[in-house]
């Protein structure tokens, strides 16, 4: 193929799906030098990911190989779903202020171009689909062509479209989530579990607004860059790659049932501790 490779990979479940991604990108992901690079860096594995979970909520839903444990994965659902961190972005009118450019949580709740009030493009959704389950026009953005274009660590994650659908006479809501650029190790993880936790809020925010119930349809993760750095394919292929041949995919995984009272027992210290960063302690 002349240009990036366009690679696909299905599977039943998010652990499974993120396994298979990262093995098929690493076979076929093409070498490519990035902007973080250092001048000693070997180019990264990248490739155009095309990733599909055809039942977001099948157990086991973690990966053990992922970077992090359950506490910093709970942390980032919250930090994604419930905008815990949203503090800790900068005013833009101030130059100085040197804090975080964005969060996905502000950009898709609290959206603000110019001049405007903060739009909460996710209730949005839920109201769009509650009135019109068939229509099309149901996303939200984070992207804002006059900051983005410029600024240091502009976005990944580019828009969520969602879309219900019928079987059975049962409703199915579906998503669809791009992004421009994805740590395919070190964030994708993360990045999905989270989305898919957004997935099922919206699912059951629909089912009361409408009164009839929504369960999750599949989940569909589009980056136009999916990525391995090569500054840590030591690490890639001495954790992830390894754990492949010495355990099965059961040892390799956590149900997330097992582990989920564990994660809600954090919120308290997860939420102290985002206070604590927006004192600078």
């Amino acid at each position: 193929m002349n240009g990036i490779p366009i690679l696909h990979v299905e599977a039943d479940s998010i652990a499974r799906a993120w396994e298979l991604s990262l093995i098929e990108l690493h076979q076929k992901g093409c070498s490519i030098k990035t902007e973080y690079d250092k001048p000693e860096d070997p180019p990264s594995k990248d490739a155009t990911m095309i990733l599909t979970i055809t039942d977001p909520l099948r157990e086991p839903m973690i990966h053990k190989d992922f970077p992090g444990g359950p506490e910093e994965l709970q942390e980032y659902v919250m930090e994604v779903c419930d905008g815990i961190k949203d503090h800790l972005v900068r005013d833009t009118k101030d130059p100085s202020d040197t804090r975080w450019e964005y969060t996905y949580h502000q950009r898709l709740f609290a959206y603000q171009a110019p001049n405007l009030p903060p739009f909460d493009q996710i209730e949005n959704v839920c109201q769009k689909l509650a009135r019109a389950p068939h229509s099309r026009r149901a996303q939200a953005i984070t992207w804002k062509v006059w900051e983005d274009n410029e600024c240091y660590d502009p976005a990944c994650l580019q828009s969520l479209w969602f879309r219900i659908t019928e079987q059975d006479g049962q409703a199915f809501l579906s998503l669809n989530v791009r992004f421009r650029s994805n740590d395919a190790y070190k964030a994708a993880f993360m990045n999905i579990f989270a989305l898919v936790q957004l997935q099922q809020r919206v699912a059951t925010q629909i089912s009361q607004l409408s009164g009839r119930p929504v369960q999750l349809g599949r989940y569909c993760h589009i980056a136009d860059s999916y990525h391995i750095y090569g500054s840590y394919f030591k690490e890639f292929e001495g954790r992830f790659l390894r754990a492949l041949e010495k355990r099965d995919f059961a040892q390799r995984t956590l149900r997330y049932a097992d582990v989920r009272d564990l994660m809600e027992q954090a919120r308290p210290s997860i939420q102290e501790k985002a206070a604590r960063l927006n004192r600078g302690q």
